[in-house]
Formats: C-alpha cells, sequence, structure tokens
C-alpha cells in the first residue's frame, strides 16, 4: 500500500492550504501541503522533506491527527494528517502549487479540495475542538 501525509499547520482557526498548479491529475484543486512518503522513509522525514521541497519551508512534526484509507487509479493508498509547526512565517516559494491561504474548516468544505483530504476533516474538527477551540 502506498503512503502519503498531509502536514496541518493551525494558526488562530485557520489552516494552511495550497491551490495545486493547474496540470495534472489534482490539478487546479485545493490540498493541505504534504505528499508521498518515500521507500525507507518515516513520515515525519517525508514532512519536512515535502515541506521544504515545495515550499522552502522548516518544520517540525508533531502529533498524528488521523490516518484514512482510500483507493485511486494506483491502488490502495494510507494517508496520515499531522500536526505541523513551520519555522518560518510564510514559504519561500512554491513549486506545487499557485498560491496558499489560510482558510477555515468550513471553508475546506465548500472549495474543491482533493477527495482524499476531504476524508480528514472530520477528524481535524474533532482535534480542533479537543485543544480546546
Amino acid at each position: 500500500m502506498k503512503r502519503s501525509i498531509a502536514g496541518i499547520v493551525e494558526r488562530n482557526g485557520s489552516f494552511l492550504v495550497g491551490l495545486r498548479l493547474p496540470s495534472g491529475e489534482m490539478g487546479g484543486r485545493w490540498e493541505f501541503p504534504g505528499g508521498k512518503v518515500d521507500q525507507g522513509e518515516r513520515p515525519e522525514e517525508s514532512l519536512v522533506r515535502e515541506f521544504r521541497e515545495e515550499m522552502g519551508i522548516d518544520v517540525i512534526p508533531g502529533r498524528n491527527i488521523a490516518t484514512v484509507s482510500f483507493e485511486n487509479r494506483n491502488g490502495p493508498v494510507e494517508l496520515t494528517a499531522y500536526e505541523v509547526t513551520m519555522r518560518q512565517e510564510r514559504p519561500a516559494f512554491l513549486t506545487e502549487h499557485e498560491r496558499v491561504e489560510w482558510i477555515t474548516l468550513d471553508e475546506v468544505e465548500r472549495r474543491s479540495f482533493v477527495d482524499s483530504d476531504l476524508l480528514l476533516v472530520p477528524f481535524l474538527r474533532k482535534w480542533y475542538e479537543s485543544r480546546g477551540n
């Protein structure tokens, strides 16, 4: 089974999301930053790598929020969301996204989000509320 990760960066009730470049299977759709976990790589290592490669941001991975499974055209995938703390205020550059924005979970459900990330929303709501918000 392939493994992917999503980095959940929350600030004052808003979450960091990116609008994917128009090309590719998920082009023009919104997502939480992240990507594939490479062979022999721990999920936390892939979070650090993906944020560096795609946004030029150093991050500190936190706890596992949720894991969901789904199927795409390449077969089964396991997607795990982790808390992430950014060491910088904003991305230095973008390689996979047209732009990034801070939006609420309600806004996530109103945008054209990648299907797999939408599976995370109920878990993100519980996680956010468990933090006293």
